[in-house]
C-alpha cells in the first residue's frame, strides 16, 4: 500500500499567516549534578581585590567565584550561533582594575569548529561582555588546553595585553584593553610540538603553539609598560622560554633553560623575583609520563631543578603550580596526570629545596593520605571518606589548574578533569600535615548531555552524560549521590523507557568495564539498580537505542555496527533493513512496533524491530536528527530533519510538514495545556531563527522560550525531554553546560502562527488492486458562539465556538486546530 500526502508534497496551494512568534517568558535553572563534571583547566585570583576568582573550562564556560564558595556561570548567554564560547582557552583578571575581565574562546582549530576566535571583554567583571575577533582560530577544547594562561595583562599599564596562540599563529599584542589586537612580528618562535602528526582529523596533529605568558611585574613601574616578559612555548628538543626586556621590541631565549620537555606554567613569585615552572613531556591534558620543576632566579639569570621526586617515583608530568603571595618561597605543583595510584599535590615552603606531599606510601597497597576529605556537594564524586587503598584516584587527576588565593594562605583551589577541589585550612600541611578536602564546584555544571528521559512514573529525570555517565535525578535542585553503577561506563550515549512499564530503562554505554565489553545495561526500578544485557555484543558500544513499549525488546542503533534487535536479552542480531545512521525510536504502546528514519524515508516495524517497511516520505529530508512518539497514541509520530519538522498520525505512511519550520533538531512532547488536550510539542529549531520554542497546539502556533540570557549553545549537539507531569516544563541538555530546566513564568502571550495554511488536503490511497480517494475532514462540536479573530474554530476534541467574527473564516490548519483568520 502506498499512500502520498499532497500537501506535503507541495500539491496545496500555501496562504502564509503570521511570520512573527512571540516569547513566553521561561525561568531556566540548572539541573545540579553539582560537581563540575569535566575538565577545569584553569582557575585565576584577581590580585587587587579579595575573594575574586574565575575559572574556565574547555567546553562549558567560564565561572566567577561567589562569597559562599559557589559559582556563577558568565557565558550562559552563548546561543546556536556563538557555541564555541564555551572553549575557554585563556583567562585574564585585572589586576589594577578588578573591574576588567577578559576570555580567549573558541572551541577547535580544526575543521569542527569553523569560526575564529575571540576576546571576549568585559568591563563589569563578567556579567557582558563585548566580542574582540581575531583572525584566527582559539582551541578551548584542544591538546593542551590546559598550559597556560595564554593571555596576560600588564601589571603596570593594564590597557596592555598579550595572547598567546595555536597553529604557529604566534604572539598577538593589544594596546587598547583587548578591543583590537596586532601581531607581535619581532616575536618568531610560535612553537613546533604536535601531539599526533599523523592524525587526519587535525584534532592532535595541529601546533600547540605558545603557551603562557607572564609579566614581571617587578621590573617596571605603575602607569609605564613594564618592560620584562616571559613567554612559553610548546616546543621540545629546543628552546621553549623567551624572554623581552623592552616590552615586546625584541626577544631572546633564556639562556641554559631545559629543553626536554614541554613547559606547561610559568608562574612568578614577585618577592623572591623568581619564576617557577613546571614541565610535561605531553601537551596534556591526558598525557604525560615524566617532567621536571625549574625555578629561574631573574636577578642573577640561575636555573635549579626542583622537581620533587625522581627515579621510578617520577612516572608522570606536572601541570598546575601555585605560589603564595603572602608567605613568599611557599609554592605547590601538581602531577599532572598519576592516574595510578592516585594523583599527587607537593608543597614546599623554602623555594622548592625540601618537598612535602599530600601522601605517601604506607604498606602497599595502603597509602598514607594527608588529608580528609569531603564530596557533600558532590556526592556522586564519593566515597565520602579518605580511602587508603592504592587505585582510587580521590585526589583527582589532569590537574593544571592549582591557586592559592593571594590573600589568604589557608585558601587553595585546584581543576581536575572531574570538578575543582579545594581546602580553607590549607597552612595545617605545614603543621599537622593533615588538611581537608573538600569538593567546591557548587555551581560549575560542565558535563555533556547525550540523552535525557523524563518518564511519566518515578524519578523527574534521567540522563545519559559524557565522561561520568549519568544520573537519576528524583530531586532536581539536589545533586544526585551516584552515578549509574553495574555496569559503569564512563560515558552514556543515550537512555529509553518502556511506555508501558516506565520503571523499565535501557542505557547505551561507549565504553567497556573490567569484567566486559558489553554496553547495554537494563533497569526494571527506574535506575535504581542496573542488569547489564549479556546478549550485547562484545566491543560495540554508542548510538541510540530504544526499548519496546513492555520493556522486553532493545533496538540499538550503534556507533560503526549497524542497527541491532534483541528480544528477551537474547544475542543481539543486524536489522539489514534500516540503514546504519538512521534515527530510531519505540511506539510508547504497542510492543510490537518501532520506528526508523533515514534519509528522507520513514520506516515502520510491526514484528518488534527485526524489519522495517519503508513508509512515508520526509520532503527533501538527507538527516533525519529525532523521532518522538505520542506516547498515548500508537501511530503519532514526529521527525525533526534538516529540512523541517514532520508529523504522522497514521504511523508514517503520510506526513504533514509544518510550516514554518525550516529545520528541527532536538523535539519532545510532553503534558497538555488542558487534559485531555494534544501534548505540548517542544523544539530547538528554525522558526524564523534557531531557537528553542513551544507549541500548545500541534505546531500551529508557537513561542519562543529561550532568551538573551539563556542560548544553550550548539542546538544540532543538544538533547531534550519534556516533562508528561509539569505543563511547560522542558528539560536541554547541552554539550558542555549540563542540563536546564525550564518552567514557564506567567501567562503564555497570544502566540503567533508560523504556519503555512492551506485548503483541506486530499490524501491519495492506492493499493496493488484499488485507488480509493479520501477527503481528510475535522470534525467538530455544533457552533456555541462566535469565535475572535485567529481564535481557535475547530479540531479534534473541539468544544467552542466553530463560527467566525465578521470578516474571518474557520480555516483548517491540521485536524487538531482550526483557525480564524481573514476572509
Amino acid at each position: 500500500m502506498f499512500k502520498l500526502n499532497l500537501l506535503a508534497a507541495g500539491f496545496a496551494a500555501a496562504i502564509p499567516l503570521v511570520s512573527a512568534v512571540a516569547s513566553q517568558s521561561y525561568k531556566w535553572n540548572s539541573v545540579k549534578i553539582g560537581g563540575g563534571g569535566g575538565f577545569v583547566p584553569g582557575i585565576v585570583f584577581n590580585t587587587k581585590q579579595k575573594g575574586l576568582a574565575f575559572a574556565r573550562t574547555d567546553i562549558g564556560g567560564a565561572y566567577k567565584l561567589n562569597v559562599d564558595d559557589t559559582w556563577t556561570p558568565l557565558l550562559d548567554f552563548a546561543d546556536n550561533n556563538r557555541w564555541n564560547y564555551w572553549g575557554v582557552d585563556g583567562l585574564a583578571t585585572d589586576p589594577v582594575d578588578p573591574t576588567r575581565l577578559y576570555l580567549a574562546t573558541g572551541m577547535y582549530t580544526n575543521s569542527w569548529d569553523p569560526n575564529n576566535g575571540n576576546i571576549l571583554v568585559s568591563t563589569d567583571a563578567g556579567k557582558t561582555f563585548t566580542p574582540s575577533p581575531l583572525p584566527f582560530k582559539v582551541g578551548g577544547n584542544m591538546p593542551g588546553r590546559g598550559m597556560g594562561e595564554r593571555l596576560a595583562i600588564d601589571p603596570n599599564s593594564n590597557g596592555i595585553l598579550f595572547f598567546g596562540a595555536r597553529s604557529g599563529q604566534g604572539l598577538w599584542k593589544s594596546t587598547n584593553f583587548g578591543q583590537t589586537w596586532t601581531k607581535v612580528t619581532s616575536f618568531t618562535n610560535t612553537g613546533t610540538y604536535i601531539p599526533d602528526p599523523s592524525d587526519s582529523s587535525g584534532y592532535n596533529s595541529d601546533k600547540v603553539g605558545v603557551a603562557w605568558v607572564t609579566f614581571d611585574s617587578t621590573s617596571g613601574t605603575s602607569g609605564k609598560a613594564t618592560p620584562r616578559i616571559f613567554v612559553g612555548v610548546a616546543n621540545k628538543g629546543s628552546n621553549n622560554i623567551f624572554v623581552t626586556n623592552d616590552g615586546g621590541n625584541t626577544w631572546s631565549a633564556v639562556p641554559g633553560q631545559n629543553s626536554t620537555s614541554l613547559p606547561h606554567k610559568g608562574v612568578l613569585s614577585p618577592v623572591e623575583k623568581a619564576l617557577y615552572i613546571s614541565y610535561s613531556d605531553g601537551a596534556g591534558p591526558y598525557d604525560g609520563t615524566s617532567g621536571a620543576v625549574y625555578k629561574y632566579n631573574i636577578a642573577n639569570s640561575t636555573w635549579t631543578n626542583i622537581t620533587p621526586v625522581s627515579g621510578s617515583d617520577l612516572y608522570f608530568g606536572f601541570g598546575g603550580v601555585a605560589v603564595d603571595l603572602q608567605k613568599p618561597g611557599t609554592i605547590m605543583v601538581a602531577a599532572l596526570n598519576s592516574w595510578w595510584p592516585d594523583g599527587q599535590i607537593f608543597r614546599s615552603t623554602n623555594g622548592g629545596a625540601s618537598w612535602s606531599p599530600l601522601w605517601d606510601w604506607a604498606n602497599y597497597p595502603t597509602l598514607n593520605k594527608y588529608y580528609s576529605y569531603s564530596d557533600s556537594l558532590a556526592p556522586w564524586l564519593g566515597p565520602n571518606y579518605v580511602d587508603t587503598t592504592a587505585g582510587d584516584t580521590q585526589i583527582g587527576w589532569m590537574m593544571e589548574a592549582l591557586v592559592i588565593d593571594p590573600f589568604d594562605s589557608d585558601h587553595m583551589l585546584y581543576g581536575t578533569g572531574a570538578t575543582i577541589y579545594g581546602s580553607r585550612d590549607l597552612l595545617k600541611w605545614d603543621t599537622v600535615h593533615n588538611i581537608t578536602i573538600k569538593s567546591m564546584a557548587d555551581g560549575v555544571e560542565e558535563t555533556s548531555i547525550q540523552g535525557l528521559i523524563s518518564p511519566p512514573s518515578g524519578p523527574q529525570l534521567l540522563s545519559a552524560v559524557g565522561d561520568i555517565g549519568g544520573f537519576v535525578h528524583k530531586n532536581l535542585d539536589v545533586a544526585p549521590a551516584s552515578s549509574y553503577t553495574n555496569p559503569t561506563w564512563a560515558t552514556a550515549s543515550d537512555i529509553d523507557y518502556a511506555g508501558n512499564k516506565p520503571a523499565t530503562i535501557v542505557r547505551i554505554g561507549t565504553g567497556t568495564t573490567s569484567e566486559t565489553g558489553k554496553n547495554v545495561a537494563i533497569s526494571s526500578d527506574s535506575g535504581a539498580t542496573w542488569s547489564q544485557d549479556y546478549g550485547a555484543p562484545e566491543n560495540v558500544g554508542g548510538g541510540k537505542v530504544a526499548i519496546s513499549a513492555d520493556g522486553d525488546t532493545v533496538l540499538w542503533r550503534t556507533d560503526g555496527n549497524g542497527v541491532m534487535v534483541s528480544q528477551y536479552t537474547n544475542p543481539f542480531i543486524a536489522v539489514s533493513s534500516l540503514g546504519a545512521n538512521a534515527a530510531i525510536a519505540s511506539d510508547k504502546k504497542n510492543n510490537s512496533v518501532f520506528y526508523g528514519a533515514d534519509s528522507n524515508r520513514f520506516y515502520l516495524s510491526t514484528d518488534g524491530g527485526k524489519t522495517f517497511s519503508a513508509k512515508g516520505t520526509l520532503g527533501s529530508s538527507t538527516s533525519p536528527s529525532k523521532i518522538v512518539v505520542n506516547p498515548s497514541t500508537t501511530g503519532d509520530v514526529w521527525v525533526s530533519t534538516d529540512k523541517g519538522l514532520f508529523h504522522s498520525t497514521d504511523s508514517g505512511s503520510t506526513f504533514t510538514a509544518i510550516s514554518g519550520v525550516s529545520q528541527a533538531w532536538a523535539i519532545a512532547l510532553g503534558a497538555p495545556a488542558k487534559a485531555g488536550s494534544y501534548p505540548a510539542l517542544f523544539a530547538a529549531a528554525n522558526i524564523g531563527g534557531i531557537g528553542y520554542f513551544r507549541s500548545d497546539d500541534v505546531g500551529v502556533n508557537w513561542v519562543t522560550i529561550n532568551d538573551g540570557a539563556h542560548g544553550f549553545g550548539s542546538a544540532s549537539s543538544n538533547c531534550m525531554a519534556a516533562d508528561p507531569r509539569v505543563y511547560g516544563r522542558v528539560y536541554i541538555g547541552t554539550n558542555g553546560r549540563g542540563i536546564f530546566y525550564g518552567d514557564a513564568a506567567g501567562t503564555a502571550p497570544p502566540p503567533t502562527s508560523t504556519m503555512t495554511t492551506a485548503k483541506p488536503t486530499t490524501t491519495i490511497t492506492s493499493t496493488s488492486t484499488s485507488t480509493s480517494q479520501t477527503t481528510t475532514t475535522t470534525t467538530s462540536a455544533p457552533p456555541t458562539g462566535v469565535q475572535t479573530a485567529y481564535g481557535q474554530c475547530g479540531g479534534i476534541g473541539w468544544t467552542g465556538p466553530t463560527a467566525c467574527v465578521s470578516g474571518y473564516h474557520c480555516l483548517v490548519g491540521n485536524p487538531y486546530y482550526s483557525q480564524c483568520v481573514p476572509v
